[in-house]
């Protein structure tokens, strides 16, 4: 009897490890078009006075800058800087919804990447292994 038991756990257990090994190949597999994905990603957002046109990439980073030539005479130095900041920060908020979009093809929703990549807190990334080891982090500050 318990040579039963235990070959049906070993093979229950050979039948997870092989969809989870199967899981992993995928995703590993799609690795290449997700990097070409992101790599070609522009996102470009205008502000609503379309004074001000800001182009970021998948990381959020500035590749190009466009200002109309009526900026400079419609606006006072200290507007057209916080138009230009918003318009960064909108194309920016947009470029990690699209990656978080794009990430559910590859990663599960739940996953601390995904949600990394989201909130930018590197605590997500260990959140699901800080819950199973049982451990809490301190506060900031309450060392």
């Amino acid at each position: 009897m318990a040579r039963t038991a235990d070959r049906n756990v070993n093979h229950a257990l050979m039948a997870r490890f092989a969809e989870v090994q199967g899981q992993y190949e995928r995703m590993r597999d799609g690795l290449a078009d997700l990097q070409r994905q992101l790599a070609r990603m522009q996102i470009t957002v205008t502000s609503t006075d379309e004074l001000v046109t800001a182009t970021v990439n998948a990381r959020g980073q500035l590749t190009r800058l466009e200002l109309d030539p009526r900026a400079y005479r419609e606006l006072p130095p200290e507007e057209l800087a916080a138009s230009i900041t918003a318009t960064v920060r909108q194309a920016t908020e947009q470029a990690t919804r699209e990656v978080s979009d794009v990430l559910r093809d590859y990663l599960p929703p739940s996953s601390g990447a995904s949600r990394f990549v989201q909130t930018g807190d590197f605590g997500d990334l260990l959140a699901r292994y800080d819950q199973r080891a049982g451990y809490s982090p301190k506060e900031a500050g309450h060392d």
